[in-house]
C-alpha cells in the first residue's frame, strides 16, 4: 500500500529542512526527501557562515519577515540548546548615495531600527582592518551577525525526526501528479501519497515546477580564505560581518575569522556564471582567485595574507532576485518555494513557518505578496515593455 502523508516536502536544505521541522512540530503527518544527504556540497547551505541582518537595503518590506526569523532562530537554539546565531553587527560600506547605503538607511528610518553612521576617521579607530575611501561611510547594524549554515539544516532535521517526521535521504523524486483527492510523489526508491506537497528543491526547482524553467537560473558563486595578516584586528570581537557597495564593480561581502580557515570573502552573485545543476560544480579559476584577492588587498589589506581555500556554491536567481514563496498557480496542493537569489538564508527560520501555513492552511499571515507568481509576472512583464 501506497505510505499516505499530510504533507510531503521535497528538498531537504534550507528551506526545505525548515519546513518539514515546523510541520513536524505542529503534529502534522510529514515526509521529507532528499537526493542527497543534509548540507551537501551541491546545494547553498555549506560553508561555515551566512550573513544576517536587520536593516535591509534590499527593500524595506523583507524587515518584518526578518524580525520573525530572529525570534525564530532563538526558539530553534533554546529547543536545540545549541549556538545557531551569532552577533557581530555588520557594517554596510558605500558611498551615501549607493544602494546597500542608501537602501539601509531608508529601512531602518521606516522601522525604526538602531543604525550608527562612521566616516572614514571613526572607522579607523573602531575597525581598522577596513580601508575606507574619502567619500564612503559604514553603517554599523548592531543587530547583524552570521548563522552557521550546517548547524541550521541539521538542527532542523534532527527537531523535525524527534518530532515524528519521516525523513528519506539519496532518494530522488522525479515526479509530482497531482490526482482526484492527493498527489502521488514518484521517486527512485517508490511511490508516496500526500494531501499537499513543497517543493523546496534549489537549483533543481525547475525540473518539478517546469513554469520557472528559464527563470530560477543556478550560477556559480565563489567564496574564499585568508590567513590575514593580523590575526587580532580580524577577531569577531573587533571585525564586524560587511557588505561593500563597489558601484558598478558589484558588491562584496565577508566575513571575520571564525575558524581555522581565517577570514571569508565573496562577491554577490559572482560573475554570474550559469551552470547545470546536474552537474559538479565547476572549479574555481585563476579569474575567481583574481577578482577575490584584488577586492582584499584593495578593501581589507590588514586581512590579506595567504588564500588558503577557495570554493564554489551556487545561488539560484530569480528575475527580480527577489523569493518566490506561493502555491502553484492553478494547483492549491502544490507549494512552491525558490526563496534565495543569494539572500535567502537568513530567512531560513521563518520561510519554515511561511511553509507550514501555506501547507496547512492554505495561506499565511506574514507578508509575503510581493514573492508570489503574480508578482513574478508582473516585473517579468514590465522588464519586457
Amino acid at each position: 500500500m501506497t505510505p499516505s502523508f499530510h504533507v510531503a516536502v521535497i528538498g531537504l536544505g534550507a528551506m526545505g529542512s525548515a519546513a518539514v521541522s515546523h510541520l513536524a512540530a505542529r503534529g502534522a503527518r510529514v515526509i521529507g526527501i532528499d537526493a542527497y544527504f543534509p548540507a551537501h556540497a551541491l546545494s547553498s547551505s555549506h560553508g561555515d557562515s551566512r550573513l544576517i541582518r536587520l536593516g535591509y537595503f534590499e527593500d524595506p518590506s523583507y524587515v518584518p519577515l526578518l524580525q520573525r526569523a530572529y525570534a525564530n532562530w532563538r526558539a530553534l537554539e533554546a529547543r536545540l540548546r545549541e549556538d545557531v546565531l551569532t552577533i557581530t553587527g555588520v557594517l554596510q560600506i558605500g558611498r551615501p548615495d549607493s544602494k546597500i547605503v542608501s537602501g539601509t538607511q531608508k529601512s531602518c528610518a521606516l522601522h525604526n531600527l538602531p543604525l550608527e553612521v562612521l566616516d572614514p576617521d571613526q572607522m579607523r579607530t573602531r575597525f581598522p582592518v577596513f580601508s575606507l575611501g574619502k567619500e564612503d561611510i559604514a553603517l554599523l547594524d548592531p543587530q547583524g551577525g552570521y548563522l552557521h549554515p550546517e548547524a541550521a539544516v541539521m538542527g532542523h532535521l534532527k527537531l523535525a525526526a524527534a518530532d515524528g517526521a519521516a525523513l528519506h535521504f539519496g532518494e530522488k523524486v522525479t515526479a509530482i501528479e497531482p490526482g482526484d483527492g492527493d498527489v502521488t510523489i514518484t521517486s527512485s526508491h517508490g511511490q508516496y501519497r500526500a494531501a499537499k506537497v513543497i517543493v523546496a528543491t534549489g537549483s533543481w526547482i525547475s525540473e518539478l515546477v517546469p513554469s520557472l524553467r528559464g527563470h530560477a537560473v543556478p550560477i556559480k558563486q565563489v567564496v574564499a580564505w585568508y590567513q590575514p595578516l593580523d590575526g587580532f584586528m580580524t577577531m569577531p570581537q573587533r571585525m564586524p560581518v560587511f557588505i561593500r557597495d563597489e558601484g558598478e564593480n558589484g558588491s562584496f561581502f565577508g566575513f571575520p575569522v571564525i575558524g581555522a580557515d581565517g577570514v571569508k570573502v565573496g562577491r554577490h552573485a559572482h560573475f554570474r556564471e550559469p551552470i547545470d545543476p546536474n552537474q559538479p560544480n565547476p572549479p574555481v579559476n585563476e579569474a575567481d582567485t583574481a577578482l577575490l584577492d584584488s577586492f582584499i588587498q584593495r578593501q581589507l589589506p590588514l586581512a590579506a595574507g595567504l588564500r588558503v581555500r577557495s570554493t564554489t556554491c551556487r545561488y539560484t536567481m530569480l528575475p527580480s532576485e527577489d523569493f518566490l514563496i506561493d502555491l502553484l498557480p492553478g494547483e492549491e496542493r502544490i507549494v512552491v518555494a525558490s526563496p534565495c537569489s543569494g539572500h535567502g538564508f537568513k530567512f531560513t527560520s521563518v520561510v519554515g513557518e511561511i511553509l507550514a501555513d501555506l501547507a496547512l492552511d492554505g495561506g499565511t499571515p506574514l507578508p509575503i505578496d510581493a514573492f508570489s507568481f503574480k508578482a513574478m509576472d508582473r516585473f517579468l512583464a514590465a522588464r519586457a515593455a
